[in-house]
């Protein structure tokens, strides 16, 4: 008796089970679907750490046909596209992953700048870093074991500096609207200094903050921010020139020359002889000339350049560097990261 009825029971649980899997076909088809597209994307991220590109690709295709859920993979999808230079396709997968998990940043980030530098949308950019700011973190901090805080803080440096430059670039197009050029030029000065807030060692940051105070006629902000950015990076080129052009419209001809200077011998030494090392050296001649022909302080002629009282120049440059005595190369590599001109904008 007790025999029939365990198979009775049995029987009758089957025909339940049965009839759940029946009136819910679409759920254990997702599962199963689910299950299959998990298969796929172990075969495609196998594919892409073998850097078997193509066939990655088809893996997760097919598993995020399966399952377009999966956020990981469309990310993954969209790197490849980039290394395929197919932006296109690669800001539709990132867009994808986003949508599935809002709170992805690194896919944001990858978003905003294939959009800004690959693609010239400017504002779609924008709006994945302003995404990025905004997301509401539950930070974890765990002593010794793990904290999210730091990691947070730095998406956001790098979301507003990211913004920083399209703000920017966006004031490139802005063609003879000088206005709006001005009001991007804001929108980027304000994101840098965010920036600059979080990097607080950052010389990409330091620099584009100060070049944006330069392009909006700051020239003091946009001095010590260049000195700051040398203090940082004192083996960097491009703040030592932006700084010494900045000098020369300010008529300091003598700390401009400086910058000129290092910026050459910074240039020498790690590009060799280059379109951008001829272009300083022709603006280290000019700022000579003027200098010779406009400058009145003649103990600076003699001492500094080798000139005599007739102002005949008599200057030497070796490799684009100007040198008017053996010491001169060793004392300016010595003071790459003292930014002597610093005084003249606390002055003012």
């Amino acid at each position: 008796m007790k025999i029939r009825l365990y198979k009775l029971f049995i029987f009758l649980l089957a025909v339940v089970a049965a009839a759940f899997v029946f009136f819910n076909q679409d759920f254990f088809m997702k599962q199963y679907d689910k299950l299959c597209s998990i298969y796929y994307i172990y075969k495609g991220d196998k594919a892409f750490s073998n850097l078997k590109l193509q066939k990655a690709i088809d893996y997760y295709n097919t598993a995020l046909r399966l399952y377009p859920q999966h956020y990981s993979a469309w990310f993954n999808l969209g790197n490849i596209y980039v290394v395929f230079e197919d932006y296109y396709s690669a800001v539709d997968a990132y867009e994808q992953a986003v949508n599935y998990n809002p709170k992805m940043m690194i896919a944001r980030m990858n978003y905003g700048i294939v959009s800004a530098e690959k693609l010239g949308d400017f504002d779609g950019a924008i709006d994945q870093y302003d995404a990025i700011i905004n997301t509401k973190r539950h930070l974890i901090s765990v002593p010794f074991v793990y904290s999210n805080r730091k990691s947070y803080k730095l998406n956001k440096g790098i979301a507003y500096y990211n913004m920083g430059l399209a703000y920017r670039q966006k004031s490139l197009y802005a063609g003879d609207d000088l206005q709006a050029q001005k009001n991007y030029l804001q929108k980027a000065l304000d994101a840098y200094k965010h920036s600059v807030k979080i990097l607080k060692h950052d010389y990409d940051a330091r620099y584009n903050l100060a070049l944006t105070y330069h392009l909006l006629g700051d020239y003091n902000n946009a001095g010590l921010t260049y000195c700051k950015a040398i203090e940082i990076a004192p083996m960097n080129y491009e703040a030592h020139y932006n700084l010494a052009i900045l000098l020369r419209h300010m008529k300091y001809y003598k700390e401009s020359l400086d910058e000129l200077d290092k910026a050459t011998t910074l240039i020498t030494d790690s590009d060799g002889s280059s379109n951008r090392q001829r272009y300083i050296f022709d603006v280290m001649n000019d700022v000579t000339r003027t200098i010779l022909y406009e400058n009145s302080d003649k103990d600076f002629l003699v001492d500094r350049l080798g000139v005599g009282n007739t102002l005949h120049p008599q200057i030497t440059y070796i490799n684009g560097k100007l040198v008017d005595s053996e010491d001169l190369d060793k004392a300016l590599l010595k003071n790459f990261k003292t930014c002597g001109s610093k005084k003249i904008f606390l002055d003012d």
